[in-house]
């Protein structure tokens, strides 16, 4: 065999070295970087779980101030007397928690303020997406996208919800891998259509388990619109009031081309189903 043939043979074998290192180097990054486990679906309890902490946070902090001997500039109630001669109950407190009767009427409005914001973490308020692929080399995972630039209130009269309308900033929503989010942007065409909201249309009757603190689940009818595209859907929700905040989860299958929505597609992307849930997290406050 000549030197030439010997030389040729070497870099066919390198060459294809070469190659199948790229192969495996090409799964094990798609791997790394995009079969990650897709952060959890809204859930009533963990969701509730989070109000709790926060409330548990601020006693330990009250506690500690006032063990340390500093002013506790936190907002108390107290006794003033009113124009009529009676005594009447002022400050913060009393604007903030339920009249002693559980009388939830009023506007209740989302507070970010709950919760710190984790995509992964599934914590703080927001409104997503989920949607099923099938990749190359890879097999099935989960797109999950959100967003928790979201706002809305929530008007109870007695035990009826009568208005709800909430407004989520889709320019703002980020999925579980950043090179996923130009496509789902230009999918969501949230250049021209840059937010998605939800109207109910149908006024809610409240059992006496909401106003115990117990989870309800609720039957929402209202108006969807997703870019630009408004159809009318009944939400299922999940409701629970804890320590005066209303947590509010849910998840709506939807048909993604009903609302002009394609599918976000890449070269790994071997299929991607054409409906997925609409999932959102939110905390009221009056």
């Amino acid at each position: 065999m000549t030197e030439a043939s010997n030389n040729r043979k070497r870099l066919l074998l390198i060459g294809g070295g070469l190659v199948a290192l790229g192969v495996v180097a090409f799964i094990a990054f798609a791997v790394w970087f995009l079969q990650d486990d897709a952060p959890d679906e809204v859930a009533i309890d963990s969701a509730a779980a989070q109000v709790a902490a926060g409330a548990e946070t601020t006693d330990d902090t009250t506690s500690d101030t006032a063990d340390d001997g500093t002013t506790d500039d936190t907002t108390t109630a107290t006794d003033a007397p009113s124009t009529d001669g009676t005594t009447a109950t002022t400050g913060a407190d009393s604007t903030d928690a339920p009249a002693a009767d559980g009388d939830l009427s009023g506007t209740w409005s989302v507070d970010t303020s709950i919760g710190e914001f984790s995509f992964a973490d599934s914590t703080g308020t927001f409104v997503g997406f989920r949607v099923q692929e099938e990749l190359s080399s890879i097999g099935s995972t989960t797109a999950v996208g959100r967003t928790p630039e979201v706002s809305g209130t929530l008007v109870i009269d007695g035990s009826t919800i009568t208005e709800v309308s909430v407004e989520a900033d889709m320019t703002s929503i980020t999925t579980d891998d950043s090179r996923r989010d130009n496509r789902v942007q230009s999918a969501l065409n949230t250049s021209e259509n840059p937010t998605a909201t939800f109207v109910l249309t149908s006024p809610i009757t409240l059992d006496d388990a909401a106003f115990d603190g117990e989870p309800v689940t609720l039957d929402a009818a209202g108006e969807l619109t997703i870019n630009g595209v408004t159809q009318s859907v009944t939400f299922p929700l999940t409701a629970q009031l804890v320590e005066n905040t209303i947590v509010v989860v849910g998840s709506l299958d939807v048909v993604f081309a009903d609302y002009d929505v394609e599918v976000p597609s890449a070269p790994i992307v071997v299929s991607a189903e054409d409906n997925g849930p609409i999932e959102l997290q939110l905390f009221f406050t009056r």
